[in-house]
C-alpha cells in the first residue's frame, strides 16, 4: 500500500494531493482546491508569485477599450532589465541554477518568478533575506516551492508553438531572454569555476615542485651525511689497518 502510494504521489492518479501544485507550485484553484498542497518548509526553489508586471498587460486601454499594443523590441527590453535586475539581487545569496518567468496569463500564474538555487541554504537566505522587502512599489510576496524540474513543469507545446491553450495553460510558458544575456549572467559562474580550477591545478603544481624541491633537497643532504659516514669509516679503517700493520 505504502508503495502504490508513493508510485502515484504528484499524479493524477492521487486523490489527496494535488498534482498540478506539485508540479508547477501554483494551481489555478488556490486555498479552494479539493487537494492538498504541501507546502515545503525547505527547498532549493523559491517562487514569488506575480512579481513580473509585463507591460502588455498594463498598457492603457485604446479607443476599442483592449490595452494599447506595446513594441515588441521595447517590452522585451523591459524584461530583460527587470531579468537582469532580479539576477543580481539574488545572486547576492548564492549561485542560480534556473531563474524563469512565466508568460501566462491566468492569475496564478501571471508573472510567476521561480529562482532554483545550487543549493537549499542559499534559497533559505534569500527567503529571510527579501521577506518584508518591496520591488517596484508592490510588496515581495516569497515562498519555497515544491518544483525543481523545470522540464515537467514547462509547457512542452508552448516551446513548439503549438499550445492551443495559449495563456491560460496550466504549465509553465517561459519567457525566453536573449542568448547575450544568459552568457552574460550564467557565464559568471562558469569563469569562477575555470578560475578556481586554475587556481587548484597551480596549487597542485606548485606543491608538487616544493615536493620535488624537498626530495632533491633532501637527496643531496642525506648524499652528504652518507659520503661523510663513509669517509670516516673508511678512515677509521685505514687507521685501524695502520694500527695493526
Amino acid at each position: 500500500m505504502a508503495e502504490h502510494l508513493a508510485s502515484i504521489f504528484g499524479t493524477e492518479k492521487d486523490r489527496v494531493n494535488c498534482p498540478f501544485y506539485f508540479k508547477i507550485g501554483a494551481c489555478r484553484h488556490g486555498d479552494r482546491c479539493s487537494r492538498l498542497h504541501n507546502r515545503p518548509t525547505i527547498s532549493p526553489t523559491l517562487l514569488l508569485p506575480n512579481l513580473y508586471q509585463n507591460p502588455a498587460l498594463n498598457a492603457p486601454p485604446g479607443p476599442d477599450g483592449l490595452p494599447m499594443p506595446v513594441d515588441a523590441r521595447k517590452s522585451q527590453e523591459h524584461f530583460e532589465d527587470f531579468y537582469e535586475d532580479i539576477f543580481e539581487e539574488m545572486d547576492k545569496y548564492g549561485q542560480i541554477e534556473h531563474l524563469n518567468v512565466c508568460d501566462n496569463l491566468a492569475d496564478h500564474m501571471v508573472g510567476n518568478v521561480y529562482i532554483k538555487f545550487v543549493d537549499e541554504d542559499a534559497a533559505a537566505r534569500a527567503l529571510q533575506g527579501l521577506t518584508g522587502r518591496f520591488y517596484a512599489g508592490r510588496p515581495i510576496m516569497i515562498e519555497f516551492s515544491p518544483v525543481t524540474d523545470f522540464r515537467e513543469a514547462t509547457c512542452r507545446q508552448y516551446e513548439e508553438n503549438t499550445c492551443t491553450r495559449g495563456g491560460y495553460c496550466n504549465f509553465m510558458h517561459l519567457r525566453p531572454i536573449s542568448k547575450g544575456l544568459r552568457k552574460d549572467l550564467f557565464g559568471r559562474y562558469k569563469k569562477k569555476e575555470r578560475s578556481r580550477s586554475r587556481s587548484r591545478s597551480k596549487e597542485r603544481r606548485d606543491d608538487k615542485g616544493r615536493g620535488r624541491d624537498r626530495d632533491r633537497d633532501g637527496g643531496k643532504d642525506r648524499n652528504k651525511r652518507e659520503s661523510s659516514a663513509e669517509r670516516r669509516a673508511k678512515i677509521a679503517a685505514w687507521n685501524k689497518e695502520r694500527a695493526a700493520a
